[in-house]
């Protein structure tokens, strides 16, 4: 009877930990709803949707990222310099100074030069730590440097603010990504965050590249031994986090209508505190892009009521690092818990 009463309450246990990121965001909108005057207002409802978008493109890269094992710090700083290349070609085009010819390109191909730009600083990350045996860590801590050195050369560490374009250049159009969609409420970057989250997830859980990238996380040299191509996927995830993170520039550099090189700071441990939050674990081979989603709107919402709460920026640093702390024990916990569950559950069998 105790071993019953014992099993009952383990799944019951793990049944909250399962759904603790929902439970979380629940608690904390009915929390800052109370103390923030206007939380659930329109108006600031929305302004935590456009933020939530950023840090959700973002998570959905880490997700892929972290499932294999692996780390991505320098995502902010990529979304930084993409939105300085953006930014520029807009204002400034692209000069060839050997012909003394500027070009100017229109707002499509701006974003596509700018995510492919973005893909290729994430597969150079993916190449690093593959071929040339490198700690994930250490690789996109370096590079997190560089690309963030590079986005301030771009301008001498000035801002691009004449981003309206012009009609004679035909570039004109670039603040659609950070406004709402035509005759509704829904900012763009939620549209944006839907479709690749869709697209993430079911690559994730219904394609062999997926099963790939959970394998590896899973056991790196078993997925090796049943013929994964580990280093391939491993630099298709990584440049698929260098793509996230560009298509996050551009949206932030258009909803502030101008491109500075600050943009997208510390924006990487909001990624992986949202990943993490949302059941990644940061041990490999678990996670998913709907929990990521909760994560980043629970991080999106801390972050907005503390703001709106009149918190300091001090007080938020430590309150999201406490955050990434907790979410890593609460990780190890259910871990555990799933293993003493499968203990029991063999013994039973026996």
């Amino acid at each position: 009877m105790a071993a019953k009463n014992t099993s009952q309450n383990n799944k019951m246990m793990m049944t909250l930990l399962k759904g603790r990121t929902f439970i979380v965001l629940i608690i904390l909108m009915i929390f800052f709803g109370i103390t923030a005057d206007n939380f659930l207002s329109a108006g600031a409802l929305l302004t935590v949707a456009k933020h939530v978008a950023l840090y959700g493109i973002l998570a959905i890269g880490m997700t892929y990222v972290i499932i294999t094992g692996g780390i991505d710090l320098s995502v902010g700083s990529i979304a930084g310099f993409a939105g300085m290349i953006a930014g520029g070609l807009i204002q400034e085009g692209l000069t060839l100074k050997p012909f003394g010819v500027t070009l100017y390109f229109s707002v499509p191909v701006i974003v596509i030069i700018t995510a492919i730009l973005g893909a290729l600083m994430g597969t150079l990350n993916g190449v690093i730590i593959t071929k040339f045996k490198v700690a994930p860590f250490i690789t996109t801590l370096g590079t997190m440097y560089i690309w963030r050195g590079f986005a301030n050369i771009r301008s001498n560490g000035a801002t691009f603010s004449n981003l309206a374009g012009s009609e004679g250049l035909g570039n004109t159009g670039f603040e659609v990504f950070g406004r709402n969609l035509g005759g509704t409420a829904i900012p763009c970057g939620v549209l944006i965050l839907v479709i690749i989250a869709v697209i993430a997830g079911v690559i994730l859980k219904k394609t062999p590249f997926g099963w790939h990238v959970l394998s590896i996380g899973g056991n790196e040299k078993a997925a090796k031994l049943s013929g994964v191509k580990v280093d391939k996927v491993k630099i298709w995830v990584y440049a698929f986090s260098g793509f996230c993170s560009a298509i996050v520039g551009i949206i932030a550099t258009s909803q502030l209508v101008s491109a500075t090189p600050k943009t997208g700071e510390s924006w990487e441990m909001n990624a992986i505190a949202a990943s993490v939050l949302g059941g990644t674990s940061m041990a490999g081979g678990v996670g998913s892009i709907g929990g990521t989603i909760i994560g980043a709107f629970v991080i999106g919402v801390i972050n907005d009521g503390m703001t709106m709460c009149g918190v300091t920026e001090f007080w938020q640093k430590v309150i999201r690092g406490l955050v990434i702390i907790i979410a890593v024990i609460i990780d190890q916990v259910q871990r555990n818990l799933q293993a003493k569950m499968a203990l029991q559950a063999r013994n039973e069998n026996k």
